[in-house]
């Protein structure tokens, strides 16, 4: 396992991030303990250090999962990584409220890496009309608190914005192959850079998109490296860019975990003929999408039942892997009011949205599409 060094902060955790999102659940939708466990001890036994949880994952089951895992560990052992739910905040007292029922759920004294989660324009301007930072610089000095950024999901106006308005320890940004000319992106890759900002990323397989190619784009990267997967392409091309410290991966099954740990051994970052080759299944790629989801269901739930990803997640699949009767079939089985055709316009979805993309308007082309 490769361990990257936080300069300033002296600290050292694991390339390979646990990202404690998309953990395997059972039929009634609650996460599936025994085999969760079972990968972050998979995961810890192979030198991961830096575990990423929040507030909202898995409707609100991961921070308490976590914690009651994490206590078979010494405390030293971990990265413990959390995140401030900014749109919950109606007042001052909110802040200091949620973090200290954070720390219940996780049993735990303090938190290693505390992230505002998910900032864009109206969140920052909610930031500073709480005056959160401070009160987080506060709980910082309680002790409660080592070191404190945030997580980001907007246009890059509003990422330097926020980046040159705080003395901030490291930040997350959604980052892979296909997303590097949206958000923060490049250039914000290059303003940390500048900035020795640390940066952590997440997103890197496209909440798995990337993970699984059509044949004839796979086969780009496989008559180079035939044994190697499609996500360690994603992770070593987001572990080549300079100031990534730490990649989250959300892993959802034990090969998963399996295939990330051997990405990991040994890291190699893209050489300049890798490079060459992810730009051109980039090309490719992007010539078939039809929206950016990445399946993080912020958007949910939807006030009138629409599963929204999983409309995105077909209608973008049929069109990517050219492959209408496998994603077709799927979307029409669906139950019928979770389809896309009962999207009654409210726009809630949109608010809440990190891509900002233009749900509504998508939704009537996911109907007019896959019908």
């Amino acid at each position: 396992m490769e361990y990257r060094n936080f300069e300033k902060l002296n600290v050292k955790p694991s390339l390979l991030g646990f990202g404690c999102m998309r953990f395997p659940t059972l039929e009634n939708g609650n996460i599936n303990e025994k085999e969760a466990e079972a990968m972050i001890d998979k995961a810890i036994s192979h030198g991961v250090t830096y575990i990423d949880t929040a507030y909202p994952y898995h409707n609100g089951d991961s921070e308490p999962f976590v914690g009651s895992v994490l206590k078979k560990y010494d405390r030293n052992d971990f990265f413990l990584a959390t995140k401030l739910p900014v749109w919950n905040i109606q007042s001052k007292d909110d802040v200091k409220r949620i973090f200290n029922e954070q720390l219940k759920r996780l049993d735990v004294d303090y938190v290693d890496f505390y992230l505002l989660h998910a900032l864009d324009k109206s969140k920052w301007e909610k930031v500073l009309k709480y005056d959160i930072i401070d009160i987080i610089e506060g709980l910082r000095n309680e002790g409660k608190i080592k070191y404190i950024g945030f997580s980001f999901h907007d246009e890059y106006d509003i990422f330097e914005k926020i980046v040159k308005s705080h003395h901030w320890d490291f930040c997350q940004l959604q980052l892979n192959y296909m997303d590097m000319d949206i958000q923060a992106g490049m250039k914000g890759i290059q303003l940390c850079e500048k900035l020795h900002l640390p940066v952590i990323v997440m997103e890197p397989i496209k909440g798995g998109s990337l993970a699984s190619l059509p044949d004839d784009v796979a086969q780009v990267f496989k008559n180079y490296h035939p044994t190697d997967s499609l996500s360690s392409w994603a992770l070593r091309y987001v572990g080549t860019l300079p100031a990534v410290k730490v990649i989250l991966s959300g892993m959802s099954t034990m090969d998963h975990v399996n295939d990330n740990l051997a990405t990991f051994d040994k890291f190699k970052k893209l050489d300049k003929t890798e490079l060459e080759l992810v730009n051109k299944v980039t090309k490719t790629l992007k010539a078939k999408t039809k929206n950016g989801c990445t399946g993080c269901a912020y958007c949910m739930p939807c006030p009138f039942g629409v599963d929204i990803p999983s409309n995105f997640k077909y209608w973008n699949n049929r069109f990517i892997y050219d492959d209408a009767v496998t994603f077709q079939t799927k979307w029409h089985n669906m139950v019928d009011e979770k389809k896309a055709s009962q999207c009654k316009q409210c726009g809630k979805c949109e608010t809440m949205c990190p891509q900002h993309i233009h749900i509504r308007d998508d939704l009537k082309r996911v109907v007019a599409d896959m019908k």
